[in-house]
């Protein structure tokens, strides 16, 4: 009689087999798969276990443990350090390891590198690379939370915030060179290196913004240098230059009058907006605060050490930009056009590129990656029809990306007078008429007259509230176009004929 012959089974067929099971019962499984009713229930058992390891596995008959109630206490202890987010090593394991040991009087335990990786696998731990940077969160950082959700809702129920006007800001320092930790390279390699252009020091800042309708305002770049490039860059971006390439209270007032003031609905003030961001000095200085009130906005300053609990953009946006950004910058490294320098040194991209990625990357943050920061932010709940488990980054045509004609507005070369008087002088506060999401006319509540642009209804707005833009200083006569005015201007210096209200 030919000897018995025993078979090995992995992981994968074992689940497949309790998969079985559990649907029709261990003795049809057992038929099914041509395999013995006592490994069914042992592997149903056992399931827990095979769904954590390799589906190639093929028993648990590896090496125990020898000193199993160090190695649990050891475990729990690497558990408690990674939840304070605090570094740990295979040296800071062995010197831990071999404290317990002499606690517990184990005068056979060595704790040697070996033993450290074994314990590792045992106990499903692996060395892992760093993804981000934790703060040091406050001892009562569950109370703050609570507080600062409740103080958002509560504005949020009292003024009627719609989505479209709760805002959110936040600055990302970036690098000129954005370079990967990791690369795929021969085993045994001494050396691994990638290669930059020697700029991955230099650094910069893009502030953005976005709101909680998934509407992305244009982002600013503060570059580190006392004048402006003198490059055609792209639509859609505000170029700034600081001696510090960082965020300071001037460029902030920047922020509010170019970009903040000019978004959608935000010109006039007529709607009341709440705006996030975090407590950084430039953020809550007295004038700053005295501009965002004099927009009709309210401010909701994040708590120290908490952006990454409340903050939407840090939350879940800067990592998608930054990714999409980095993958601009490693195939301008493989397939752009490169200049050198006389002793044959790669330059870095020009001012005009690499903004030109910032543009790409912020358009191309999906709907639902915003949605979502926002909700987990807890500022809001989920809008409907947001509610996507997948970004869909091939939206057709996505709400958050503004039109040519508003990345024209935020491009213009209209003076800074021209918002301050807005923001300074007095207006007639009439509220907009609510139109539909799904709507693409917007309706004048004076007239039913409907226009197709907003930019357009704003304009007759004016005709109903008897205000325009421009007042000559002479006469008092408004005009609704800078061009209009500088004619008029040259009727009372001679030029053309009088005034009439001067004459």
């Amino acid at each position: 009689m030919a000897p018995f012959k025993r078979h090995a089974y992995d992981a994968e067929f074992k689940l497949k087999a309790v998969s079985h099971a559990v649907e029709y019962g261990n003795r049809a499984a057992a038929r099914e798969f041509n395999i013995n009713e006592s490994m069914v229930r042992k592997w149903r058992k056992q399931e827990n276990d095979l769904r954590q390891v390799k589906k190639t596995k093929q028993s648990f008959r590896g090496n125990k443990a020898r000193w199993p109630q160090l190695e649990d206490k050891l475990e729990q202890w690497v558990v408690e350090q990674r939840a304070a987010s605090r570094s740990t090593s295979t040296v800071t394991i062995r010197m831990k390891a071999t404290a317990l040991a002499r606690d517990m009087i184990i005068d056979e335990f060595r704790g040697g590198p070996s033993w450290c990786f074994r314990f590792m696998k045992r106990r499903n731990l692996s060395i892992r690379t760093r993804t981000t940077v934790s703060q040091q969160l406050p001892k009562d950082y569950q109370e703050k939370l609570v507080t600062f959700r409740a103080y958002c809702k509560k504005k949020i129920t009292v003024k009627k915030f719609r989505p479209e006007h709760i805002t959110n800001m936040d600055e990302v320092p970036l690098t000129f060179d954005i370079p990967v930790n990791r690369t795929v390279e021969k085993t045994g390699t001494s050396t691994v290196s990638v290669r930059t252009t020697g700029n991955e020091k230099s650094s910069f800042t893009v502030v953005l913004a976005c709101q909680a309708n998934v509407q992305k305002l244009p982002p600013m770049v503060i570059f580190k240098r006392k004048t402006l490039p003198k490059e055609n860059f792209p639509a859609g971006v505000v170029i700034k230059a600081s001696p510090k390439g960082w965020m300071d209270e001037e460029k902030m007032s920047e922020w509010l009058r170019e970009i903040y003031v000019k978004r959608p609905g935000g010109f006039f003030h007529t709607a009341p907006s709440l705006l996030i961001y975090d407590s950084m000095r430039a953020h809550i200085t007295d004038a700053v605060k005295k501009q965002v009130k004099q927009t009709n906005s309210e401010l909701a300053v994040i708590p120290g050490g908490l952006t990454k609990e409340l903050q939407p953009l840090d939350i879940g946006v800067n990592r998608a930009f930054k990714a999409r950004l980095r993958a601009a910058w490693e195939q301008w490294m493989t397939e752009g056009e490169h200049t050198f320098t006389k002793t044959g040194r790669q330059r870095r991209a020009t001012y005009a590129t690499i903004c030109q990625w910032i543009v790409d990357a912020w358009a191309d943050i999906s709907v639902s990656t915003v949605v979502k920061a926002f909700t987990k932010a807890g500022i809001i709940s989920e809008l409907p029809g947001n509610s996507s488990d997948t970004d869909s980054d091939n939206d057709e045509r996505e709400p958050g990306r503004l039109d040519a004609i508003v990345a024209q507005l935020f491009n213009s070369d209209t003076e800074e007078e021209e918002f301050e008087r807005f923001v300074d002088g007095e207006r007639t506060e009439k509220p907009r008429p609510r139109v539909p999401p799904s709507s693409g006319d917007f309706l004048c509540s004076e007239c039913d007259k409907v226009f197709p642009l907003q930019r357009m209804l704003t304009r007759h707005l004016k005709c109903h509230s008897m205000v325009k833009r421009h007042p000559c200083h002479y006469c008092g006569k408004g005009f609704n176009d800078t061009f209009d005015l500088k004619r008029h201007m040259r009727t009372h210096t001679g030029i053309l004929p009088g005034c009439q209200r001067t004459s």
